[in-house]
């Protein structure tokens, strides 16, 4: 599963902090091991049930949030650095997980994607979570799982779960607004 999630993840080479992306890949790797879902499934399944008919894959809507979320703070950094410093590796590494929990959320069943029974008690920030601390994810990246969704709009986000959470959102509130 180790090669499936380096298959999956070509960004994990921009953490530059050798444990730290290890810590990632790790975690990829074991949710892929306890996942209904295959690596497979991945670049077919909708990024999200709350969208009927979902037009983009979990794998195309994931990726594209690594990629929002690391320009975002490549260009705060540029612009504001000197007074609001940014772990990139931290955003990095935190994009990447935000959805992790998402292969113990979700399965499929006929050809159809729904939610899990585990999906129903525990929604994906809580299980990702769950997985990152197993695999020695630091507390600043697990924040950022868990306050990506709206789960975390009650905590106090950090800079750089802020970067992700929008990046996350600017990925999936457009699709609310798609013409059916």
């Amino acid at each position: 599963m180790r090669e499936a999630a380096r298959r999956l993840w070509p960004e994990l080479d921009w953490i530059q902090d050798t444990s730290l992306r290890e810590q990632v890949a790790n975690t990829w790797a074991r949710a892929l091991e306890l996942s209904p879902l295959t690596p497979e499934d991945l670049n077919r399944i909708p990024f999200t049930l709350l969208v009927p008919n979902c037009p983009t894959t979990f794998m195309e809507h994931k990726r594209c949030v690594v990629h929002i979320a690391r320009k975002a703070a490549e260009s705060m950094d540029e612009f504001m650095g000197r007074a609001l410093p940014i772990d990139k590796d931290t955003v990095i590494a935190g994009a990447i997980l935000a959805d992790v929990g998402k292969l113990l959320e979700y399965e499929n069943v006929n050809g159809k994607t729904r939610q899990s029974e585990r999906g129903e008690f525990l929604r994906h920030p809580f299980t990702g979570v769950a997985l990152a601390m197993e695999c020695g994810v630091p507390d600043r990246v697990c924040h950022i799982i868990a306050a990506h969704a709206a789960e975390g709009d009650l905590v106090k986000r950090s800079t750089e779960a802020y970067i992700v959470h929008h990046a996350d959102f600017m990925a999936f509130l457009p699709f609310k607004n798609l013409k059916k």
